[in-house]
């Protein structure tokens, strides 16, 4: 019989490399873990419970509050908030850092999640997610504060995402490899199904990008998608255009067959759309931790110095060549034919 490796056991396996580890991090992955396993139960009962549509309120962003948002905040900060693991604590619902509650002792860690990516597709049954990111407390705060979650990219010790889809996995890495568990229902387990993921080489030539936008683009963005088509004839291999608009769901299929997301940014939202903290720094993480990067189109996303904890920027991650494609097309604005020359 094949060994079963469940999400605990390889957690545990993964913390023997450290002799000086107190297992603080590993319980906070075990418990991200149950609040996944909580979350996937209600979003396996949308559409037969109450829990789909809008609260009737809005968040921070401006943005209309579902329901499934709210339930998900709830359950990760109650998973998490009693261990004494956190210092404190950051949701992307919640405009302000969240303090771990008096009666329970603070520890040495600071938790950044997006609850529920891409919430809005649950009304039509398409692939959302949980992101997670987790640093080093570094402030003198007894109890952590926002100094411990404007943290570059570059510094954390774990991130990872959840996606709820036809299955439900759970990908993480703690800066030692990239590792996805599958949850079978019928156990009520996370089990490792994905070993040590590295975006294939070479990368299928796939273009994910919302090219709705197209026409608020920088002539840098539309000159690379061009490019990826084939339209400037530059290309002889054009790329497939894939995007879910699930930005977990997208990453995924990223990480697992190579290409390149974009969410680049346009008239609209000159600043990006996507946030730094909570969407693109755990996702570099793990791509750079894939064999991959993650840009904002101009740098390293994981070298970018937070200034607010609800930050905006360009987002562009994938295979390491591609995303060095792009950052050449939007450096270059008026050579397009010496930077299609080197792709």
């Amino acid at each position: 019989m094949t060994s079963v490796i469940t999400i605990e056991r390889h957690i545990i396996e993964q913390e023997r490399r450290f002799p000086a580890a107190t297992g603080a991090l590993s319980n906070i992955l075990y418990e991200i873990a149950l609040a996944a396993k909580m979350i996937v139960r209600e979003v396996n009962k949308a559409g037969l419970v109450d829990i789909l549509g809008e609260t009737g309120t809005t968040n921070v962003h401006g943005e209309a509050v579902r329901k499934l948002d709210l339930y998900a905040h709830d359950v990760i900060f109650k998973a998490v908030d009693h261990g004494g693991m956190l210092c404190c604590i950051a949701s992307e619902e919640e405009e302000d850092v969240i303090q771990i509650p008096s009666q329970f002792p603070s520890g040495k860690y600071a938790l950044l999640y997006d609850p529920l990516d891409g919430s809005s597709n649950i009304d039509v049954n398409v692939s959302i997610g949980t992101i997670f990111s987790i640093h080093r407390k570094i402030s003198e705060q007894p109890r952590g504060c926002l100094e411990d979650c404007l943290q570059p990219g570059s510094r954390q010790v774990a991130a990872g995402y959840v996606v709820y889809g036809s299955s439900t996995m759970l990908v993480y890495t703690t800066g030692a490899g990239v590792h996805g568990f599958t949850l079978d229902p019928s156990i009520g387990e996370f089990l490792l199904s994905h070993e040590d993921i590295r975006i294939p080489t070479p990368p299928q030539r796939i273009c994910s990008v919302n090219d709705g936008h197209y026409s608020r683009w920088s002539p840098g963005q539309r000159r690379l998608v061009d490019h990826m088509k084939g339209i400037d004839g530059a290309n002889p291999a054009p790329f497939s255009s894939r995007y879910i608009g699930s930005l977990v769901a997208d990453f995924h299929r990223t990480l697992l067959y190579g290409g390149i997301f974009m969410y680049p940014a346009d008239s609209k939202s000159p600043q990006g759309k996507l946030r730094l903290l909570y969407e693109a720094a755990p996702l570099a993480f793990i791509a750079a931790q894939a064999g991959g990067r993650g840009s904002d189109g101009q740098q390293d996303i994981l070298d970018i110095q937070p200034t607010s904890l609800h930050q905006r920027t360009p987002l562009y991650l994938g295979s390491r060549e591609f995303v060095e494609l792009a950052e050449r097309f939007l450096a270059a604005e008026g050579e397009p034919e010496a930077v299609a020359q080197t792709s």
